[in-house]
């Protein structure tokens, strides 16, 4: 089943260590397919004692911006180009995060849970650290997380909204800790008025699988919780990658309209099959 493109809003530039290509080449990729609107935004800095070396540092905020705003200029009239972000959530860093998201007038803010306490657990040099923790544990204090970064409203997406099973690690099936868990993080999204997105990354995975489950996609979209696409592109070539399989699924919940941003204002664009 094909389906008309619509806006891809997560892409990385290689400011963040573990991506390649330059604005300019994913905005030609985004032509070659047919798309008329992206959006960049890569991983943010942190306040201090919650930085890594997955994301840019704060001297390369200014780049960042300066690149994505000569691409959108460049390209008028022939692709849309939205400048974004990605920003983690963890406690403690909020004030920090405020701060840096209110430096620039941005189209949206893509908020992520990357760690559990100081666990980034989809890093796969910390993979091992599954065997010590349990998993019903762990997806309730990751959608715990997901529903505080909702709450903040700092966000305009919650990324990836179950990236706990990034690699196949499955609670027991059914099981009513983790289903009360998604229950209050979705209640907790559409409390808050952010969209969720729908993400074709964990298609290339070990999980092999969309984010979010259709059974989070089918409850959500019963909240009349709106949906943004990403593809969470690390490279030009994963630009709106599974795009057809994320919309099958949101048409298969009865959701027929996807988000679109510009200066943090959400807009509705019909899902259409060609």
């Amino acid at each position: 089943m094909r389906f008309h493109p619509v806006p891809d809003y997560h892409m990385h530039t290689p400011r963040c260590h573990h991506a390649s290509g330059t604005v300019r080449e994913f905005a030609e990729a985004a032509l070659a397919a047919g798309m008329f609107e992206i959006g960049m935004s890569d991983h943010s800095p942190m306040p201090n004692g919650f930085m890594d070396d997955w994301r840019m540092n704060p001297a390369e905020l200014h780049g960042y911006l300066t690149e994505v705003e000569q691409v959108r200029d460049a390209l008028a009239g022939k692709l849309t180009v939205r400048v974004g972000l990605e920003a983690d959530f963890r406690p403690g860093s909020e004030a920090g995060v405020a701060r840096m998201i209110a430096l620039y007038d941005w189209d949206y803010v893509i908020g992520s849970v990357h760690y559990i306490d100081d666990w980034d657990f989809d890093n796969p040099a910390r993979l091992a650290h599954w065997d010590e923790v349990g998993i019903e544990e762990v997806y309730c204090a990751y959608f715990d997380l997901v529903a505080q970064s909702a709450a903040t409203g700092m966000f305009d997406i919650i990324g990836h909204p179950d990236l706990i099973k990034k690699f196949g690690h499955r609670p027991p099936e059914g099981s009513a800790r983790v289903l009360e868990a998604e229950e209050a993080m979705l209640q907790a999204v559409k409390q808050a008025g952010c969209a969720l997105e729908i993400s074709s990354a964990g298609l290339r995975k070990p999980v092999g699988e969309i984010y979010p489950h259709p059974r989070i996609v089918k409850r959500a979209a019963d909240l009349g919780i709106p949906f943004a696409y990403g593809s969470d592109a690390h490279g030009p070539d994963a630009v709106a990658h599974g795009m057809d399989a994320c919309l099958e699924l949101l048409e298969a919940s009865n959701v027929h309209e996807v988000c679109a941003f510009a200066d943090r204002k959400r807009t509705m664009q019909p899902i259409r099959r060609v």
